[in-house]
C-alpha cells in the first residue's frame, strides 16, 4: 500500500533514496579496499554491500509489489557480483576475465535502466543508462586507481562518484513523486 500523498513522504522518499545510493557507493568503496589490500574485513564488507540490493527492493516494493521489486534486487545484486568480479580479475591481471566481466556489467546495466524504464514512465531510460554508464566506468576508474596506488585521483574520483550518485537517487525517487503523488 502506498502511503499517503503528503510533503513529508515525498521528502522522506527523496532521502531514502540518496541514502541508499550513499550506501551503495560508500560499502562499493569499501570492497574495493578490502579486496585490493587483503582486508580481514573483506566477507563482513561484501555482505553488508550485499544486503544493498534487498534495501532499495524494500522501498520499490511499497510502490511496485514484490515481483518488480525482487526482480530489481537480482538485477542489482547482479551488478554488484559483476563488479566485484570484475575488481579481483583486474587484481591479478586476468584481462580477459575482466574485459568479460566489463561486457557482462554493462549488458547487466542495460537489463536494470529497461527494467526501471518498464516500471516508471518518470524514468528516463536514455539519461539514467548515460548516469549509469558513468558511473560504471568511475566506479572500474575508482579501483584501478586504488590498485595502482593513485590515491589522490582515487578520492577526487569518488567525490565525483557520489555526486552522480545523488544524481540517480534524485531520478529514482522524483520518479516515483512523479507517478504516484503528483496527480
Amino acid at each position: 500500500m502506498r502511503p499517503k500523498n503528503n510533503l513529508t513522504v515525498m521528502i522522506n522518499l527523496i532521502n531514502l533514496f540518496r541514502e541508499l545510493w550513499q550506501e551503495h557507493i560508500f560499502w562499493t568503496r569499501n570492497f574495493i579496499i578490502s579486496t585490493v589490500s587483503e582486508l580481514d574485513d573483506l566477507e563482513f564488507v561484501t555482505n553488508r554491500l550485499l544486503r544493498n540490493p534487498t534495501d532499495f527492493a524494500n522501498i520499490l516494493k511499497l510502490y511496485y509489489g514484490n515481483e518488480k521489486a525482487k526482480k530489481f534486487e537480482t538485477l542489482f545484486r547482479e551488478h554488484l557480483t559483476i563488479a566485484g568480479s570484475l575488481v579481483n580479475h583486474a587484481k591479478a591481471g586476468d584481462i580477459e576475465a575482466a574485459n568479460e566481466d566489463r561486457r557482462n556489467w554493462y549488458k547487466n546495466a542495460d537489463e536494470i535502466v529497461a527494467f526501471l524504464a518498464s516500471i516508471n514512465p518518470y524514468w528516463n531510460m536514455k539519461k539514467f543508462q548515460t548516469l549509469f554508464y558513468h558511473h560504471l566506468k568511475m566506479t572500474e576508474d575508482e579501483a584501478m586507481y586504488r590498485l595502482n596506488g593513485r590515491y589522490a585521483q582515487d578520492i577526487i574520483n569518488f567525490d565525483v562518484i557520489q555526486a552522480e550518485a545523488l544524481k540517480m537517487a534524485d531520478i529514482m525517487s522524483c520518479g516515483i513523486i512523479d507517478q504516484f503523488y503528483s496527480k
